[in-house]
This record gives C-alpha cells, structure tokens and sequence, in this order.
C-alpha cells in the first residue's frame, strides 16, 4: 500500500500525489516557478528602475567603510552591528565600484526573497506566497534598499525563514533542517540587528510554550534562545572590548536614538512614508496623504487574513506570522522618537502574509462577489503600484543627485591638495572622506573619535579639511585655515572647506565644475 503524505497547512487530509494528479491548477501552482518569477522580478525592477547612479548614502558609508580599501573605517557607533558589513565584504574585497556593489546587492537580495518564502511552501499555498512577496517587493521601501548596504531588509528576510522553519519544526519532529533553519534565521537577524532579534525571539519562545500540541517545546525554546545569543556574541564581545561594557553600550545607544522611551511614533512613520529615508525629527506637515492609503487599510486586510486563515484550516502559520510582526513593528513604533521606513521592514514581511491570504481568498472561484472583488483588488493593486513607483522613482532622484554633488565636492577637494592620508570633519564629512580617501573623525557628537587639540595638531603633517555649510561657523583651531567654496550640497547652500597641510595644486580654488 502507497504511504499517505501528509502536507502542513493543508485543508484535507490527502497524499499529496493524488492531489497533483486530480488537480491540474494545484499542480501548476507549485511553489518553485512561482516564487523564483517573484524574486527574479523583484532584483530586476531593482537594477532597472532604482540602483542606477545610486551612491553611498551616509549609514551605507559606514557600514562599507569597515571593510573597503578606499578609505580609512568611519567611526562605529553603539547601535551598529557588523552583519551587513561581513554581507558586503566579498565584494569590497574586491574592487571599490558601486555599480558592482549593487548588482551585487540586488542579486542576493532577490535569492533572499525566494528563500524565505520557499521555507513556508508546505505552510500555505503556493499562490498566497507569490503575492506576499510581491506585495512586500512592490513596496518603495523595500524596492529602494533591495541594493543599499543597510540590515534592515535582512532581517526581514531572516525574520520570514525564522518563523517558518519554527512553524516546521513545531508539526515535525523529524524536520531536523527546519529546526536548523530556526535557529539560522534567528542568528542572522541578531547578526543584523541585535534588538530585532529579540523582539523576534520573544513570541517564538512564547508559542512554543503556550501553544498546545507543539513538538518538542523545550528544545524551540533552546535553539531560538541560542540563536539570539549566537548572533548578539560578536556584537557583545566588542561591548567590552571598545564601549566600556555591555551596559554601557546600551545606555550609548539608547543615547543615540534619542534615549529610547514611550513614544507614539505612528504618526511619524505615516509621515515619513512620503519618501522621507529618515524622519529625525519628524515635525513636519503631512504631504501626500496617499502614500500611506495601504499603511492605513494594512490592519484591515491583516484582519481579513487571519479570518480567511481560521476557515482555511491555515491559522497556526497566520496567527504567529501576524504576532511575530506585530512584535517586531511595536518598538519603532512606541519606543523609538523618529521614524524611518526600513525599520518597519520585518514587520511588513510578515505581515504581508495574512494579507496575501485576505486578497486570494477574495478573488477565489468560489468567493462571494468574485468578479466585483476581483475588479476592486485589481484597481486598488494598480494604483498602490502606481504610487509607490512614484515614490521610489522620487527618493533614488534624490540620492542621485546628492551623489553628482559629493563627486564633485570630493573632486574639488582633491585638486585643494586634501589627499590620503587626510582627515575631513565636520558636516557630511563621513561620505565626503571616504569619496575623497581620507579618514573622517569628529571632536564631539556621536563621533567623538578625536579632540580639537588632537585635530589641529594631526594638521601640522597632514592635510585636514573642516567642512562647514550656510550659518555655520568654523571650530577655533581652523578659523585662521584657508577657506575655499565648495559646491552645493542638495539643500545644502554656502559649503565650504577650511584646509591646512595641503598646498594648492595648478587648479585654481574656485573651480566649482571640476568633473568627477
């Protein structure tokens, strides 16, 4: 007799060949072409519509600077963990293009996709992870940092493998990869994001001790909690070696993000979904209310999703994904004073899950007003896309025209004499430096890597650069330095660089239009 297969997540109790042999749209709906089209298009759109003339931004400088020849390491704050510096470092080791970096970039960004949605292809049906990954992929946020060197997408990606391999785990003692991929997935969002990782550990621990029926509970408990501690022990050990401490790395920190608190942030991240890439502080008027039509109609559909999910006999993996990432969501948005959009990229992963259920189930043969819902959906998909490419298309105009002018700024610099070994201070001295090859080092704020004295005495036998814009005023040690303009940075007016330890070279001072 055939041994009956049974598949998590499903319905009915059928072996799984009798069902692809009966059913030529099930059969067609597997998993493999569908989330690899997904994914492909994702990394596609990416390189086509957002990453061309994409420079560093300032956190991606810092981040690539730790392990990039060309320039010295950027000052590592207490927040910071080293995962997206070790992702890049295989092709910073390389060459220094950032073209290479982004498609380099893209490509992973699109296999992490399709893995962590593959881990949930036995969890639910084929077509509600086509569309969750498209919905989260079609997002400006998502779209926009597909290619930066920033952790948050993959903790994302993390974070989605997590919970399903959990979910795996819990149903199948004998799914020894799912328990491995567990405590993978947590690892690597801790690596990422140490603070994410707990948040993302905290209801894993908890459903695998109050949900009844779940398998091995202790050893759940065990793999996640160790995930977290696998992924935090770089970023631990290096609390003791260079802050003092683990306390008192957190308490820099917490400083840093504005001493972290209560705080009812929701209104600064509906603001902020309007193309702001960072909302510090967020008081400014609400422009365009219509970028944040899905923000305000996600709780609905993720409503709609896990009811959808009851009926289906899919609650289990609905109900945690929608706990899990409304755990990771809740400290941005009650803890933290600002906003920025990738924060919320985990939750969005996961959440788009339940609203992926919501929307097929919607457009299922058999639902009530199919065709009517069908048309809704579709408009509404329409114009959610059409909306988020405008918003995309808006912030990677932006960066690109910052980039033009830090290449041209670096260049104008160069000709002034500031040349390796250099130091550059003061405002947007982090990309400036590393564009132009010199160390960037700060004497006070959250970069306090140098002293004034040490700063004007590093001017006496290498060339040092103190970059100052509109209203600003120069420290003391560098108001007797020569003072040369410099281009405009984006909203940036009146910049200019007061230099010591360089000669001038043949090229006059002011040429503004020196190519980069």
């Amino acid at each position: 007799m055939q041994e009956t297969r049974f598949v998590a997540g499903t319905p009915d109790r059928v072996p799984r060949e009798a069902r692809e042999r009966r059913s030529p749209a099930a059969a067609a709906a597997r998993p493999l072409p569908l989330l690899a089209a997904v994914a492909t298009a994702f990394a596609l759109a990416h390189l086509a519509v957002v990453a061309p003339g994409l420079g560093l931004g300032w956190d991606e400088t810092v981040y690539v600077s730790q392990v990039s020849p060309q320039a010295p390491a950027a000052f590592f704050s207490a927040p910071r963990a080293r995962g997206i510096t070790y992702l890049v470092a295989p092709i910073t080791s390389l060459t220094t293009s950032v073209p290479a970096l982004r498609v380099y970039m893209a490509v992973l960004a699109g296999c992490g996709l399709f893995l962590a949605l593959w881990v949930w292809r036995r969890l639910l049906p084929a077509p509600v992870l086509a569309v969750a990954g498209a919905l989260f992929a079609s997002l400006w946020v998502t779209m926009f940092y597909a290619s930066q060197a920033m952790p948050n997408l993959w903790v994302a990606y993390g974070a989605l493998a997590a919970v399903g391999c959990f979910l795996r785990a819990a149903r199948d003692p004998g799914d020894h990869r799912a328990l491995i991929g567990m405590g993978t997935g947590v690892a690597f969002a801790a690596l990422m994001r140490p603070s994410d990782a707990v948040w993302l550990a905290l209801p894993l621990v908890a459903a695998a001790l109050v949900v009844p029926r779940t398998r091995r509970r202790g050893l759940l408990v065990v793999v996640t909690a160790g995930g977290v501690a696998l992924g935090c022990a770089e970023w631990v050990v290096e609390a003791y070696l260079h802050y003092g401490g683990l306390a008192a790395r957190l308490r820099r920190a917490s400083e840093i993000q504005g001493h972290l608190g209560w705080y009812f942030a929701v209104d600064d991240h509906v603001r902020a979904l309007g193309g702001r890439a960072l909302c510090r502080p967020c008081d400014v008027p609400w422009r365009y209310p219509a970028s944040a039509l899905w923000f305000f109609a996600l709780p609905l559909l993720v409503a709609g999703g896990v009811r959808a999910a009851v009926r289906a006999r899919y609650r289990a993996p609905v109900v945690l994904a929608t706990v899990v990432g409304v755990a990771l969501a809740a400290p941005y948005l009650f803890t933290v004073g600002y906003a920025a959009p990738r924060f919320l990229l985990p939750a969005y992963a996961l959440l788009a899950l339940p609203v992926a259920l919501c929307l097929v189930r919607a457009c299922a043969p058999r639902a009530r007003w199919r065709r009517t819902t069908t048309g809704l959906v579709a408009v509404a998909v329409v114009v959610h896309l059409a909306i988020q490419y405008v918003l995309v298309d808006g912030v990677a105009n932006r960066v690109r025209r910052d980039t033009a002018d830090l290449t041209r700024i670096a260049a104008e610099l160069r000709a002034l004499g500031v040349r390796p070994p250099c130091v550059i201070s003061g405002d947007e001295a982090v990309r400036v430096a590393f564009r132009t090859g010199c160390a960037s080092r700060q004497p006070s704020g959250h970069d306090g890597s140098i002293t004034p004295q040490a700063l004007a005495a590093t001017a006496r036998h290498r060339p040092v650069a103190v970059l100052v814009s509109y209203g600003g005023r120069p420290p003391a040690y560098a108001r007797q330095w020569r003072m040369h303009p410099l281009p405009d940075l984006g909203r940036r007016t009146g910049f200019r660089a007061y230099v010591a330890g360089a000669g001038p070279l043949a090229l006059p001072t002011g040429s503004l239009a020196t190519p980069g």
